[in-house]
């Protein structure tokens, strides 16, 4: 059973390798949108604490960012949503796999929770967004940065989760790699929210 388990986990660990990577090997070609557009991107993501990741993530959004601080957040805001679900649905795969101990199977159902709690604020972050006007501008960006915030503390409780020698091995590799892509993009989004917010200050 642990043979099928590991050979299980390694298969979604290859898989998760190859999509990694060919994110990144996507994010070297120019996208359309003209340089100057991809230019304010990479200026822009250039003040966050993982810029390449930023960069290679919302590249390709560029004939649609243009050079509009707004929409910089907004499509973080989206992008961090849309890989927040999908690996919150690879995690309560992942937790259903036999051959867990106690602890690792109650670190993962913990995981699965927090994940889901941050989908949660990251959609009302990206809502709020949508409906945000002038004369609510403060209280609504205050909003989302309180959310977005929530939504990155549940990424580091669960990757807390997965802490010690007891959680060595296949599973933690697996969990803590896609957590840590979540919270980076999280991140991320929040320091272009707070640029955006600032303009307005």
């Amino acid at each position: 059973m642990e043979t099928y388990t590991s050979k299980s986990v390694a298969t979604l660990l290859i898989l998760l390798t190859f999509i990694s990577s060919s994110i990144h090997s996507g994010s070297a070609a120019r996208p359309a949108g003209g340089a100057t557009n991809t230019e304010f991107i990479r200026t822009s993501c250039s003040a966050t604490t993982y810029p390449r990741l930023c960069y290679s993530a919302l590249a390709s959004h560029a004939s649609t960012i243009q050079q509009d601080p707004k929409l910089l957040a907004h499509a973080a805001l989206s992008v961090s949503l849309d890989t927040a679900r999908s690996t919150s649905v690879d995690m309560v795969k992942l937790s259903r796999s036999t051959g867990m101990t106690p602890r690792q199977v109650g670190a993962m159902r913990d995981c699965v929770e927090e994940l889901s709690d941050s989908v949660e604020q990251l959609r009302k972050s990206v809502e709020e967004m949508n409906l945000m006007k002038g004369s609510n501008f403060g209280m609504m960006m205050s909003d989302i940065q309180t959310w977005v915030s929530a939504a990155l503390t549940d990424d580091d409780t669960c990757m807390d989760g997965f802490a010690g020698k007891f959680m060595n091995g296949a599973v933690k590799t697996a969990v803590r790699g896609r957590i840590v892509n979540v919270a980076h993009m999280t991140s991320n989004a929040l320091a272009l929210i707070n640029s955006f917010a600032a303009l307005h200050g």
